[in-house]
């Protein structure tokens, strides 16, 4: 009797440390959702829209100018940020704000990419931390989920 509860008991802990990998492995590689907050990809993503982010691309060394990255924030380790790619390595990007009069022109070195918010009046992006490794990346934005939800939603009769 304890022997086969001692078999279920360490048969149930392998399979749950199998799953568990595979969990990992799928949620580290492959992707994941996100819920992004803030105004600073506004209005390409807005406020709480949830997104679908692929892992693939950041191991494959496949990111591009133009994509929207999910990037843990050089400021803060704990929490992640969304901004778009604007330059890579050895790419000549603007550093200063688009109110400034006189621009001042940087390239972005070896191993890093430039980041910014597409709201750049209202974004906490490369302009004020620099570039950021590209080590710092967690995956890109493939598309953004759309949740139909209206408490308004009337059906006709045809």
């Amino acid at each position: 009797m304890f022997r086969n509860v001692l078999g279920k008991t360490f048969r149930f802990l392998g399979y749950t440390v199998q799953y568990g990998c595979i969990a990992h492995c799928a949620f580290e590689y492959l992707g994941g959702i996100v819920v992004c907050s803030g105004p600073s990809m506004e209005p390409t993503i807005q406020n709480s829209d949830i997104v679908f982010s692929e892992n693939l691309s950041r191991h494959l060394y496949c990111i591009r100018k133009g994509d929207i990255v999910i990037v843990k924030s050089p400021n803060d380790p704990k929490s992640n940020i969304c901004k778009r790619v604007i330059g890579l390595e050895g790419d000549k990007v603007c550093t200063s704000n688009p109110s400034d009069f006189l621009k001042s022109h940087s390239y972005v070195p070896k191993g890093h990419v430039w980041l910014e918010g597409d709201n750049l009046r209202n974004s906490t992006d490369s302009r004020c931390y620099g570039p950021v490794p590209y080590g710092l990346i967690r995956g890109r934005i493939c598309f953004k989920v759309s949740l139909m939800l209206s408490s308004n939603c009337t059906c006709q009769k045809r």
